[in-house]
């Protein structure tokens, strides 16, 4: 099982998304990436946003974590889910790094009704209303693309 940590940004009840387009299905994600070898998963998450998005972000505490169980072809997934902050720069593609068509703020009551991997929007919801971290949300029910 491989580790991918992404980060929760919200501004203005909106949270930051980077669009992509899979077998003809728009897919939403939250910023983030694999780790490099030797790379902790904060350092990944400064990494990742400073090279796709040209911010600097602060890293906070895990929101939730939850798995991806894919099919046979691909590797399950333990997604861990960061809040955090953005302390420098405006979000814009850096095409170079990121194969995503587009960065967007997406309003947080829209988030269950999208197609995001993973699919984390109502747990975001949830989190936002409750405000518990390390909260462990088990297999996420995930549509593949």
């Amino acid at each position: 099982m491989k580790v991918r940590p992404a980060i929760l940004l919200i501004e203005n009840n909106h949270v930051l998304l980077m669009h992509y387009r899979y077998g003809g299905n728009d897919v939403y994600a939250l910023p983030g990436g694999n780790p490099d070898k030797g790379e902790t998963l904060d350092m990944t998450l400064i990494r990742e946003l400073q090279e796709e998005l040209g911010v600097e972000v602060e890293i906070g505490p895990v929101a939730f974590a939850g798995e991806v169980i894919s099919p046979e072809e691909k590797e399950d997934m333990l997604h861990l889910v960061f809040v955090g902050q953005l302390i420098g720069g405006l979000p814009r593609l850096n095409p170079e790094h990121t194969s995503a068509l587009a960065v967007l703020w997406k309003p947080l009551e829209e988030l269950d009704a999208l197609n995001m991997y993973p699919n984390v929007g109502r747990q975001i919801q949830r989190w936002l209303l409750g405000q518990v971290n390390l909260e462990y949300v088990g297999k996420i029910d995930q549509r593949f693309f």
